[in-house]
């Protein structure tokens, strides 16, 4: 399908704001209004669904043909360094950026909460979008499916954190293995002052 000859929304939304640990991650889903309609039918923000849930999700937009979407991070050195609502900006401008996405041409943009895209872009901020809009729910999912997978595979880097359980959020288990283990390279310093000092 040619994405770029039909009515196109686009919804972003992002995961991992607040975690100790890891990228945060943010999402895009486009695809035409009346595919939007009929697919998303049923779907929840991603915060309100089960990891089985997620993944039939994201498998059902991966094999949709007038379903397109991308993720892009910026991981904890970068969030440490300029600050988290910098790199959720940074994040954003990478997804628009990419070619598949630029390929689309001018399509209106929906984006979660408090996120924006720049200026120069056709687009509308819903608070608890992700709760409201359907396509910003579907981004929801393949942001938080994306920073997922993620954090399972920088726990095989670094097993001792158990970040394929909690992803980097500060649950008792991981302030548990901040006690004893310290920090690694994929902390977020700027997160942990209070545990530095």
């Amino acid at each position: 399908m040619n994405l770029s000859s039909k009515k196109l929304l686009m919804g972003i939304d992002e995961a991992g704001r607040g975690p100790l640990a890891g990228p945060v991650t943010l999402a895009a889903v486009a695809c035409p209004k009346a595919v939007a309609r009929i697919l998303f039918k049923g779907i929840k923000d991603s915060k309100r669904l089960s990891l089985k849930s997620r993944e039939a999700w994201l498998e059902k937009m991966k094999n949709h043909p007038g379903i397109l979407y991308c993720s892009a991070s910026v991981g904890a050195s970068t969030i440490d360094r300029i600050g988290i609502a910098p790199s959720i900006r940074r994040a954003i401008g990478r997804i628009l950026a990419h070619e598949k996405i630029k390929k689309l041409g001018r399509v209106k943009i929906l984006l979660d909460g408090s996120l924006k895209a720049p200026e120069k872009y056709l687009q509308k901020t819903v608070i608890k979008g992700d709760e409201k809009i359907p396509i910003i729910a579907a981004a929801s999912i393949v942001a938080k499916v994306s920073r997922d997978r993620k954090m399972a595979r920088f726990s095989r880097v670094f097993p001792e954190y158990a970040f394929d359980v909690h992803k980097g959020y500060g649950t008792r288990l991981h302030y548990k293995m901040l006690k004893k283990h310290g920090l690694c390279g994929i902390h977020r310093k700027s997160f942990l002052a209070k545990i530095l000092n």
